[in-house]
């Protein structure tokens, strides 16, 4: 993705006006750099679907990956994700702080499924970093929040590494020097009270590692959610036995933005797939999707699906 000429990124400091600033943004629907004690976060509302689709937009991130949920408090995190003994002891002894957990979803939870990449399980997070935890209360909402660079950059330790790819991508930083750790976090998938180690990070649990491949974390696998139906790609309408799933007006039996919106797309992608996938008909057909940004981050996850 290109940088927008047409602005320059704001670099705040941290303190109430820039956290109060950061977190009208988020509420507004766009995404924030943020630091945490690991690295600087691009951190987004992560209930909103579209907001969350604006932090692959920015980094030019190549597919929808899960992206880890940062959460104030254990009882927000309790809301959203199921913990059995094993992940609230975690918990107890390691949040707030680097380590995030990749736990099954609640039903009803608030997530929008673009985070989980239509995953039944969360990566959450309760970050240590004050300034992190300033936002996440004042904006009133757990934040998605990868790291703040483009896609396959170096990951940001400072505001300044921020802006040096994503100046012109983003409306604002805020800044509170350099992070801690300078390494993101550990993630640990906990599954009943079985553990597995799915990215060495600042914490250390000298875990048994085991390479099943049954729960994806960001930054550790690549498949993604897939529907149990055959696929077509790039349909102008649907055949008999086929559900078409729309972009832009055309007659179809969802639509992932009637308005062409690739950013309403994004964030619908994976509801379109599900329903999709629950419907009568045996075969699913989607729309062609113009290229470029996220339409090509869109095209990347409905090619593994349709694979």
């Amino acid at each position: 993705m290109e940088t927008n000429t047409a602005f320059r990124t704001e670099i705040r400091p941290y303190g109430k006006a820039g956290v109060d600033a950061a977190a009208a943004l988020i509420r507004a629907g766009q995404c924030v750099a943020v630091p945490t004690e690991t690295v600087y976060g691009l951190a987004a509302d992560a209930t909103n679907g579209e907001a969350v689709a604006r932090i692959y937009a920015a980094k030019g991130r190549p597919s929808f990956n899960p992206l880890i949920v940062h959460v104030p408090d254990l009882a927000t995190a309790e809301r959203i994700a199921v913990f059995s003994d094993a992940a609230r002891d975690l918990a107890d002894r390691y949040w707030p702080g680097p380590l995030t957990l990749v736990l099954p979803l609640k039903p009803h939870h608030p997530i929008a499924a673009i985070v989980t990449a239509g995953l039944p399980t969360i990566a959450l997070r309760m970050p240590a970093h004050a300034a992190m935890q300033d936002v996440i209360r004042a904006a009133g909402r757990p934040l998605a929040a990868p790291s703040a660079n483009a896609s396959g950059t170096i990951s940001p330790t400072c505001a300044a590494h921020v802006a040096r790819t994503l100046d012109g991508r983003i409306p604002m930083i805020l800044d509170s020097g350099a992070t801690e750790k300078g390494l993101e976090s550990t993630i640990v998938a906990v599954e009943s009270d079985a553990l597995r180690l799915l990215r060495p990070g600042p914490i250390d649990l000298s875990l048994q590692l085991d390479r099943s491949g049954r729960i994806e974390a960001p930054g550790q696998l690549d498949s993604h959610y897939a529907p149990a139906k055959p696929l077509r790609l790039n349909a102008t309408s649907a055949q008999a036995d086929e559900w078409l799933i729309g972009f832009g007006p055309m007659a179809c039996d969802a639509n992932l933005s009637e308005r062409g919106s690739l950013e309403e797309a994004a964030a619908r992608l994976f509801a379109c797939l599900h329903e999709a996938d629950m419907a009568g008909k045996p075969r699913i057909a989607i729309a062609p999707l113009p290229l470029g940004g996220l339409g090509d981050a869109i095209q990347d996850r409905l090619a593994r699906a349709a694979a």
